[in-house]
């Protein structure tokens, strides 16, 4: 990894950028003397996901064990400080410019917070002033899902990252005395250690989330401690088993809560523990209410490839629709970002003789950098292509379908809806090679901005650029939304040469007797490549 940039500006979190067609990076740094050293995580994590080098025998305890590499292995990375004691606007903003002025081309930036006007967004800000440079900018659409309206980062010249499940499980099976076998995971997997739980729940509210106070009167000691994942932001999962180790316990089962579905995180837990979803939960719970005196024993399973349902939306993921505006589907897409494998700054195992140490996160701060990868795969098999092209190539070619070849689904198991999804999940090999491309210069934003709406009886058009084939014919393919009528004129775009450009209108109207009032449906334009002429 070549040095990083003699200037360092410290700004809030903010993980990569890529300069000649090679990511460079900034992480999120809450630190007091002013060093840029990483003694966190995230940054490290975030930015060899994006540009990791290849790296054989990766894993955390045994586990997820493989050859590991980041999107764009061949990249380079710079890293930027971000954060001291505190998280000015105003550093964030001299962080985004350092790097423009350092001549990046991906600029990755896996951090953000609650929704905000465009105008009072200085991420947005600086995202704008790096397309306006040609520099392509992903950033994380949040942690705060499942719930609607709760995504960041959302002007429309920001590709807006949110989070998926792999078909990877790192597979912990709590098995109660009753003999049910309950699924779950875990990153830290002892061998044969067999686990009791003789206790109850306390009827303590902060019980149920194994709350340090709560597990120094409960009697946990030498048992199984059943609680449920806490949903405050200034504890971890990690930090949930420390307190049953402190209290004396000798495992831990850990079960979501009803938001949070079948998303489960596999961490490098202190303690034998596995991560189970909130209807196996609910299963442990009915069966400790049959019985006098409860049992379970945890079996670490190691390694397990082949979730068919994969990809799913996380259940942490943040929901559109847009705050300012709906008519920005956001996110754009969505990408790995549960259970992922990547560098970190020290042993999470506590070794001291190996120089590779590797953890397993979850967060959008984990997907943003996936995409911030392929866009510097793109830009560089492309170079002359715009933010937006990339953008569009990375959109237009996504997978709609899970790997049983069903719709994908969310954190619940329904199928997922745009506002959790945007394009759905991210296809690398595809993204550079679309065929069409939608490109959007920065004069094409001015009419968004200027407050530019439009109603369902006006017309809407697009222009596609040819990247494919010299002769090239797309005939399209339109899914109407629910209550609301779509044609598109021409219906069939003929391209006779390379980069040529086509017009077409798209046309929306109501039916005669209108549709629901305030009501949200979804549906698509596609333009199908049919054959070289």
């Amino acid at each position: 990894m070549p040095p990083p940039p003699a200037k360092w500006k410290g700004t809030c979190e903010f993980n990569f950028t890529a300069c000649n067609n090679k990511i460079i990076g900034a992480r999120h740094f809450k630190t007091s003397n002013g060093t840029p050293l990483d003694h966190e995580g995230h940054g490290t994590h975030a930015a060899s996901t994006a540009a990791g080098n290849f790296v054989r025998g990766a894993n955390v305890f045994g586990n997820a064990n493989g050859i590991a590499a980041g999107i764009a292995p061949l990249a380079h990375l710079a890293i930027y400080k971000v954060c001291s004691l505190d998280c000015a606007e105003s550093d964030i903003l001299a962080a985004m410019d350092t790097a423009i002025e350092d001549g990046v081309d991906v600029l990755s930036i896996s951090f953000g917070g609650y929704p905000r006007e465009l105008h009072d967004d200085d991420i947005s800000l600086g995202a704008f002033g790096a397309m306006q440079k040609g520099i392509f900018v992903s950033c994380s659409a949040g942690n705060s899902g499942p719930y609607a309206f709760t995504l960041s980062n959302d002007a429309p010249w920001i590709l807006t990252v949110g989070a998926s499940t792999t078909d990877r499980t790192l597979r912990a099976t709590a098995v109660l005395g009753s003999k049910l076998e309950l699924n779950g995971e875990s990153a830290f997997q002892p061998k044969g250690l067999p686990l009791v739980y003789p206790g109850t729940i306390g009827s303590d509210f902060s019980d149920k989330y194994c709350d340090p106070k709560s597990q120094n009167r409960t009697g946990v000691k030498g048992k199984i401690v059943l609680c449920y994942v806490t949903n405050d932001i200034r504890s971890t999962k990690i930090e949930q088993g420390r307190v049953v180790k402190d209290a004396g316990g000798a495992a831990m089962i850990l079960m979501n809560i009803g938001p949070d579905g079948f998303t489960t995180s596999a961490d490098a837990h202190v303690i034998p523990a596995t991560d189970i979803n909130y209807e196996d939960g609910q299963k442990i719970l009915a069966y400790m209410n049959s019985t006098s005196a409860p049992t379970a024993t945890i079996v670490f399973k190691g390694t397990i490839i082949g979730d068919k349902r994969a990809p799913t939306v996380a259940a942490f993921s943040s929901r559109g629709p847009s705050t300012v505006s709906r008519g920005i589907v956001k996110p754009d897409i969505i990408g790995p970002g549960v259970n992922i494998l990547a560098a970190w700054p020290n042993s999470v195992e506590n070794k001291t003789n190996t120089r590779n140490t590797f953890n397993i996160i979850s967060g959008t701060s984990v997907s943003c950098p996936h995409l911030s990868g392929v866009a510097a795969l793109i830009k560089s098999a492309h170079p002359g292509w715009s933010p937006a092209a990339i953008k569009s190539a990375i959109i237009t070619t996504a997978d709609t379908v899970n790997l049983e070849n069903q719709p994908m689904q969310d954190e619940k198991h329904l199928p997922a809806d745009i506002f959790a999804t945007g394009a759905f999940h991210v296809n690398a090999a595809k993204a550079s090679d679309p065929g069409l491309i939608y490109d959007i210069e920065t004069h094409d934003y001015i009419p968004f901005l200027c407050g530019l709406t439009y109603t369902s009886r006006e017309t809407f058009t697009r222009t596609a650029t040819n990247v494919g084939e010299d002769n090239s014919s797309y005939a399209v393919e339109v899914v109407s939304p629910r209550d609301l009528n779509v044609t598109v004129n021409p219906q069939t775009l003929n391209f006779s040469k390379l980069n040529q450009k086509l017009t077409y209108e798209v046309s929306f109207s109501l039916p005669p007797f209108g549709g629901d009032a305030g009501a949200a449906s979804q549906g698509y334009i596609l333009w199908n490549r049919l054959s070289i002429q």
